[in-house]
């Protein structure tokens, strides 16, 4: 091994021995290079064993807590995959709920959104298809998001499957149901805890259906959250009915009871809980201590070194001296903020209003996003690109897309995304 070369015996012949220099160098550098591919290898394996053992722990625990009960009378097929499982109502082409972990690696993880919209093979009888929803006025939407299982390409890939698809108004789709979600996930990143989340629409006898495809796809005139924290100091829960179109109140006007959602769905959570805490649980819900994580926050950060971000970049202090010109800005995003209008705001290094260098992501452009800026740069080092602008005396970035964007690893490395 290399490590138990004597270097001095080394550098004692090549200093002396030229044509040895060449040759030992030449050999050294290409048995290091081995090295590096053998750690990279290695690092793959070790990736892999981790999101599987990730997998198998998240159905331990959903199964911990338990699966929901459903009536006898309706149909619901338990279909497992990766990192969810389901109970598919053949009735109605969808799922009558989804149970899914959403753990700390969500964090850390880069992957983003595959696309790969595809019927269910596990659905015995066979779940929507593309036909189904195309053109049809609504968007698929997930009932368990694909952003929540970003750190791992088996899980993600598998949140696309038409079961965990339901009909969604793209006014519902696109915002108030994206900000309950990312609202849920901030709540893991801030608390470093994971949250068990139950999905689903809510059926009734006056459904509207699509029936343009080769399946009937009924339209649920309302959908429901069911979030449980029971490994955190403070054993919690809440839930979320949101109907079927534009929601204009604060997310807290459709936060509801456990007992709520089991009333009007007519399932019954958590079976597996201790019955005096399931009660508990279920009757309450205190919506303040989920609102208290509404603004993200870190501790102040120093700003970026060289060594810590791309060639030709700036760090947060760096921005001032090139005002008015365009640049790429690097830094740790240690606040961010949603205003009610739907814009984003961030800050680099220090909060405000101690910060020396902030961006924005204007409502009309987060369309252009296939995240959510807000629970997305949290916490982490990025570089955004554009024009360097002067905002009540500090320097500040309006960003577009996000192909402005360049998420860093530990070492100032472009992560790929």
């Amino acid at each position: 091994m290399l490590k138990h070369i004597n270097w001095f015996a080394v550098l004692f012949l090549l200093g002396n021995y030229p044509m040895l220099a060449q040759v030992k160098t030449a050999d050294l550098i290409a048995n290091l290079e081995k090295e590096a591919l053998n750690l990279e290898a290695r690092q793959a394996a070790l990736a892999d064993d981790l999101e599987i053992l990730r997998l198998k722990k998240i159905k331990e625990d959903i199964r911990s807590v338990g699966l929901p009960e459903v009536p006898e009378t309706v149909k619901n097929e338990v279909v497992e995959h990766g990192a969810m499982i389901l109970g598919y109502n053949e009735t109605h082409e969808q799922a009558n709920w989804v149970a899914h972990i959403i753990i700390p690696a969500v964090n850390k993880g880069n992957l983003s959104r595959t696309n790969d919209f595809r019927r269910d093979s596990l659905v015995s009888t066979g779940s929507a298809v593309k036909a189904d929803y195309w053109y049809s006025g609504y968007d698929r939407g997930h009932l368990a998001p694909s952003a929540d299982f970003r750190w791992s390409s088996r899980a993600i890939s598998e949140s696309y499957v038409y079961s965990n698809m339901a009909p969604q108004r793209p006014e519902l789709n696109r915002e108030g149901w994206a900000d309950l979600e990312s609202f849920i996930r901030k709540h893991v990143w801030v608390k470093n805890e994971q949250l068990y989340v139950i999905t689903g629409p809510v059926f009734d006898n006056e459904m509207e259906t699509i029936t343009q495809g080769p399946n009937v796809v009924s339209i649920p005139k309302r959908f429901y959250k069911v979030i449980l924290d029971v490994t955190g100091e403070e054993k919690k829960a809440i839930a979320f009915v949101m109907p079927n179109e534009l929601c204009t109140q604060p997310l807290v006007s459709y936060a509801v009871s456990v007992d709520e959602v089991e009333k009007i769905t007519g399932l019954d959570f958590f079976p597996n809980l201790d019955e005096t805490l399931e009660s508990e649980l279920e009757a309450n819900f205190d919506y303040a201590k989920w609102e208290e994580l509404k603004e993200g926050e870190i501790p102040t950060q120093e700003p970026l070194k060289l060594s810590e971000r791309p060639k030709n970049t700036l760090n947060s202090v760096e921005a001032d001296l090139f005002m008015n010109k365009k640049a790429c800005v690097c830094g740790m995003v240690v606040s961010t903020r949603k205003t009610n209008g739907g814009s984003v705001f961030f800050n680099f290094d220090a909060k405000f209003p101690n910060h020396t260098f902030s961006g924005s992501v204007w409502a009309s452009n987060i369309k252009n996003f296939s995240y959510d800026p807000e629970i997305e740069f949290l916490g982490k080092k990025i570089c955004i690109t554009g024009k360097i602008t002067d905002y009540k005396g500090k320097p500040t970035m309006t960003v577009e897309n996000e192909k402005k964007v360049t998420f860093l690893d530990d070492k100032g490395k472009a992560l790929p995304r």
